[in-house]
């Protein structure tokens, strides 16, 4: 059999390696060639991954805290040391070029760094002599074995996301990456055990649906982090919510920029073409709507379509593409699908690149679009850009507040008042100043509103830290001889 053939990518387990009888296909993007087989886990392998991590939790979760920073530390330098090897593995599997997943990787990075910082992210809070002789202090603990579901977007940086806080707050973790571009996953377990990290406090399962309830319905799983689309993660935080799980559910998108007349217009076209076509529009944070108010409109779409013309697209590892293919062939004939039906003004036509080999669809952007119109309604999560025209910046507030996702927003402008206006007044949860793809820094949080978000944190940052914690209040006296007093009824109150 052909598969037989193929390289066999396996889950980690316990710090060992084993694969599946059943195996799911993985292809190169650029080609539609099949150039792997990944294991797909069974419920019976995802009970012996999270049975990996509770045995882990016993000793890992009471190693000090200098302890899981020096693993997070040597962990740091293996990442940055095999950036380029992850990088390729994205790109071959993904379809991104090699310079957007060079950047990915230094972006998922980043959140290591934080982690590095645990002694000083869990620092407690103490008061003396709260009451008479009573002193009370709060400190923070892991939950247990935690789980990570991951999109197929970015292989990398979304579970860097999750692990590095979760493993440096003393938990254990279950990742199931996407079946789609596995390799990289694997790669990070190997790194993790150089650092140092003991057998079983990181562990692997790939698959399908399958391994994902299983993961949810799991009793000793105590939380669950996802990042994918809306259904997804509305079902995600349904279901392991009912489980009794901690849940931190992130699902899709519809971007908006909002362009002013004030604006830079060839700042912001050349922003704009970046956030919209970069990784082919398969990001979470690209900008698929523009909001054009007033004169700028026609302008703005004239620099814009001269943008998307200009974008070379190719193989991801070749250096001179800009823009590589979408993951699969069946999502490049969901975009192309959608493209066909719409009734807008098509000014960038990509669909002359959907017909050699590999998942290439070439940049679109349509024009004159309207919000009834399923290009704008529908997460396309591809490299088309559509421009939706406005009079006014109330307008356009308006516009985007009705949109259902409210995960990333940004303004266009050369006004302080109206860009704090903007900020103030959109219901987005990351919003960006003449800055497209508003992506906080590791020592923010990142997560977006409204049916962006199913849970109420959001990752990284300091909202993770307390997302894989719990606080625990502690009150303490240590009496002196004792008194020969009648016991107090009274509700005890500081005195």
């Amino acid at each position: 059999m052909r598969g037989s053939l193929l390289r066999t990518i396996e889950h980690v387990i316990g710090g060992t390696r084993r694969t599946s009888e059943r195996t799911l296909p993985v292809h190169d993007p650029a080609t539609g060639a099949e150039t792997a087989r990944v294991a797909a886990a069974t419920a019976a392998d995802v009970d012996d991954a999270v049975a990996a991590a509770g045995k882990a939790f016993v000793e890992w979760s009471e190693i000090s805290l200098a302890r899981r920073s020096a693993v997070m530390f040597a962990m740091r330098d293996l990442v940055d040391r095999h950036a380029d090897e992850l990088a390729r593995l994205v790109t071959a599997e993904h379809g991104k070029t090699l310079e957007d997943a060079r950047g990915e990787v230094t972006r998922g990075r980043e959140v290591i760094d934080y982690a590095c910082g645990i002694p000083s992210l869990l620092k407690g809070a103490y008061t003396d002599q709260a009451s008479t002789g009573v002193d009370a202090w709060t400190f923070r603990q892991p939950l247990g074995v935690c789980a990570g579901i991951t999109p197929f977007n970015f292989p990398v940086m979304v579970p860097l996301w999750m692990h590095p806080l979760a493993i440096a707050t003393g938990n254990t973790f279950v990742l199931k990456p996407s079946e789609r571009d596995p390799s990289a996953s694997d790669l990070i377990a190997s790194l993790y055990a150089d650092a140092g990290l003991p057998d079983g406090v990181f562990n692997v399962v790939h698959g399908d649906k399958v391994a994902v309830d299983a993961l949810l319905d799991h009793p000793d799983v105590a939380a669950v982090s996802f990042v994918g689309s809306t259904p997804v993660a509305r079902y995600v935080h349904q279901r392991a919510g009912a489980a009794g799980k901690r849940v931190q559910a992130l699902g899709g998108a519809k971007n908006h920029a909002v362009v002013l007349p004030d604006a830079d217009l060839d700042d912001a076209a050349r922003q704009i073409t970046g956030a919209a076509y970069g990784s082919a529009g398969q990001r979470c944070m690209a900008i698929s709507a523009v909001v054009a108010v007033g004169a700028a409109a026609d302008p703005l779409v004239e620099r814009l379509a001269a943008h998307a013309r200009a974008i070379v697209v190719g193989p991801g590892a070749d250096p001179a593409s800009q823009m590589g293919p979408v993951v699969t062939a069946a999502a490049r004939d969901r975009i192309l699908s959608l493209v066909d039906a719409s009734d807008a003004d098509l000014v960038v036509d990509g669909r002359d690149l959907a017909t050699g080999e590999g998942f290439f669809i070439g940049p679109c952007l349509f024009d004159h679009v309207g919000t009834d119109m399923p290009v704008y309604q529908e997460e396309i999560f591809g490299p088309v850009l559509v421009v939706l025209r406005v009079a006014t910046l109330d307008e356009a507030i308006e516009l985007l507040n009705a949109n259902p996702y409210g995960n990333g927003a940004a303004i266009f402008t050369d006004s302080g008042a109206a860009a704090r206006r903007f900020q103030r007044a959109v219901r987005a949860g990351m919003v960006g100043v003449n800055v497209p793809i508003p992506v906080p820094m590791a020592y923010h949080s990142f997560g977006g509103w409204k049916d962006s978000l199913f849970g109420d944190t959001h990752v990284h940052g300091p909202e993770g830290v307390a997302f894989y914690t719990r606080a625990k209040a502690v009150t303490s006296r240590w009496p002196g001889p004792a008194v020969d007093a009648a016991p107090s009824m009274h509700f005890p109150t500081a005195s």
